[in-house]
């Protein structure tokens, strides 16, 4: 159903080296730079068929984030939620919620691990066990 998801930062740099790692743990490569006619620059990670693009706003104006969103990142164990959560910590993310490990709701098992990004934007480490 989707195509790519896209944040703003008002850092290039530092989203790219927060992504870099972070993105590197799921197993995505160096990302496809992009420059606007505008001259802003859009950084494009792409791993499985999904894509996850940093962008300097195009409009020119601050970069904000989405009250109440999240992203979602597909992990194939509960070790990759781990390194995920703990790799973003280390490269200037901030921890979340609770503590990553195995949650059990009306969507059944799973572990979970939550951060926000150095510009603010909440991420969702996700493992669900078959």
């Amino acid at each position: 159903m989707l195509n790519h998801v896209m944040v703003g930062t008002n850092d290039l740099e530092r989203a790219k080296r927060f992504y870099d790692a972070v993105l590197g743990t799921l197993g995505a490569g160096e990302p496809f730079r992009d420059t606007t006619q505008g001259g802003r620059t859009r950084l494009f990670y792409s791993h499985n068929g999904s894509s996850f693009a940093i962008t300097e706003p195009i409009n020119g104006e601050d970069a904000t984030c989405a009250n109440g969103g999240t992203i979602g990142f597909k992990c194939d164990s509960a070790e990759q939620v781990q390194k995920f959560h703990d790799t973003a910590v280390a490269h200037g993310g901030t921890s979340i919620e609770d503590p990553p490990g195995p949650r059990e709701g009306s969507l059944g098992k799973m572990v979970l691990a939550y951060v926000r990004d150095p510009d603010g934007h909440k991420l969702c480490a996700i493992y669900r066990p078959r």
